[in-house]
């Protein structure tokens, strides 16, 4: 299976459990991998033909400012889901989110989570 990825994109979401984290909508950063195949559009070179990133990083970010989460684990969900059913040719995708910089001394906390086509709700 071929991927089609974004991995540093940016936005913007209220999400947290403590009241101070819920203030004002926080960054994530999340790395998506689409897995779909890519050979229509191997052969095309249309980007009719496959999963638009720009379309893709459009709906993520638009969405996510919408929304608001107590956990990472809910926002990871969310997107899959929305990717899977916004997308008919994604077979899976595989969410990584993080938090940069929300616990002293850590870099940053995050979730990994990976989601197919027949657990789209």
């Amino acid at each position: 299976m071929d991927t089609v990825f974004l991995h540093g994109l940016k936005a913007q979401t209220l999400i947290g459990v403590f009241d101070w984290e819920r203030r004002q909508p926080q960054t994530v950063l999340l790395d998506i991998d689409i897995r779909t195949d890519l050979s229509a559009a191997e052969k095309s070179d249309n980007v009719a033909d496959t999963i638009s990133y720009a379309e893709a990083a459009e709906l993520v970010t638009a969405a996510l400012a919408g929304q608001q989460f107590f956990l990472l684990e809910a926002l990871a969900g969310y997107v899959a889901q929305l990717l899977l059913k916004h997308f008919p040719s994604c077979e899976s995708v595989r969410i990584k989110a993080v938090k940069p910089g929300i616990l002293p001394g850590v870099a940053s906390v995050g979730v990994v989570m990976e989601r197919g086509r027949a657990e789209a709700a």
